[in-house]
């Protein structure tokens, strides 16, 4: 049975829509698929358009946002699963989406700029005010909420959507994956041919960079596939615009290319499923055969008739490739289309449980395994 734990609710006027609101924000949880063992729960409820999730040295969960143009810090002070304080880092800025943690800073990809909050642990009651670490980002909303993550090499990389559903953009840095350093020097693109990444990690043995990104749209409910890609070194080119999935040219911009002469996804999950957010597990609390293996967050399709995604995939690894994937945990998309969540990126915790964040609720849920 899985078990369940609302957040806390606002003040209320009535004892009884206190009740009633609680009764119908925890039952939903009730409703999410889970393999045998694993059970769901709140984390917390006060984090409106919770996207991507970042992890201090103490504990502390640190989440990005996009329209609301705030940053939170999430605090589970006596270590019993659900979060007890919530601070607001920042507002105003613009999609501050992508967040990472490293050397005792907080780093923060809006738009067009990196930021970054030093010393940030000890001063969530009273943040510094942030430095800008470099700002030749396009200002382009669209597509422009950016992925960020620190790699193993002690870099930071940062996604550059195309600014289009479809285009051969006018900058070479558009559909890319770029990374610098911590002080914000030495921006160079890796990857090239990438329409919109938001989620990416390395491969915990072979520490080699593996990520999502999202298919074109209006080719029709089946294709082109969503991707998941290997980027073992710089340099490498996935398609966009020409080629999509290996094996799809473009109607439009694919006239006298081949795919043959682009990288190809290792995998590809159904179109349209959004799939974002991504963590290989390392952890010990979930049985060994989840070990090294792949989350995936699906936040679900826009325009796909009917809709798909709004779920968490598993996809399996063996011997640093990908074989086979599953659905993990799903329940947010019920059978007569109503849309209970949007999960967007996944966090794992000291203690092995992981963190999924859910833009549409404003939540961020823990899912956990065994007696817990």
């Amino acid at each position: 049975m899985k078990k369940t734990r609302c957040g806390c609710l606002p003040l209320m006027t009535s004892v009884l829509s206190m009740v009633m609101a609680a009764a119908a924000f925890g039952g939903d949880l009730d409703r999410i698929n889970l393999p045998k063992g694993f059970h769901i729960a709140y984390f917390t409820d006060q984090t409106p358009e919770a996207r991507s999730l970042a992890l201090g040295d103490d504990g502390t969960v640190y989440v990005g946002t996009t329209d609301k143009g705030k940053i939170y810090a999430v605090r589970d002070n006596d270590q019993d699963g659900k979060a007890d304080r919530v601070y607001t880092l920042a507002s105003g800025l613009k999609l501050p989406n992508g967040v990472a943690y490293a050397n005792g800073a907080l780093y923060v990809a809006e738009v067009s700029r990196l930021i970054r909050f030093k010393d940030i642990s000890g001063k969530l009651d009273a943040p510094p005010t942030p430095e800008v670490l470099f700002d030749g980002y396009p200002g382009d909303t669209h597509h422009g909420w950016r992925y960020l993550r620190m790699g193993p090499d002690g870099k930071l990389y940062i996604s550059v959507g195309a600014p289009c559903n479809i285009c051969l953009p006018d900058k070479e840095i558009y559909a890319t994956l770029t990374r610098l350093d911590p002080d914000g020097k030495n921006m160079e693109i890796f990857a090239r041919g990438i329409r919109n990444t938001v989620g990416f990690d390395w491969h915990p043995a072979t520490k080699e960079l593996w990520f999502t990104d999202n298919g074109r749209d209006w080719l029709g409910n089946e294709v082109p596939p969503d991707e998941l890609n290997h980027a073992p070194k710089a340099g490498m080119h996935f398609g966009f615009p020409y080629c999509h999935a290996g094996n799809i040219l473009d109607p439009e911009f694919g006239k006298g290319k081949s795919c043959a002469d682009f990288t190809a996804p290792d995998w590809v999950f159904p179109a349209h499923v959004a799939a974002l957010g991504m963590r290989f597990y390392t952890g010990s609390q979930f049985p060994p055969e989840y070990r090294n293996q792949l989350f995936v967050a699906q936040r679900g399709s826009w325009n796909r008739t009917p809709p798909l995604g709004y779920r968490v995939a598993l996809v399996k690894f063996e011997q640093g490739k990908p074989v086979a994937d599953q659905i993990f945990a799903d329940g947010w998309l019920q059978p007569n289309g109503a849309v209970l969540g949007r999960p967007v990126d996944i966090l794992q915790m000291p203690d092995g449980a992981i963190l999924v964040s859910d833009e549409r609720r404003g939540a961020i849920y823990r899912i956990t395994y065994g007696d817990r």
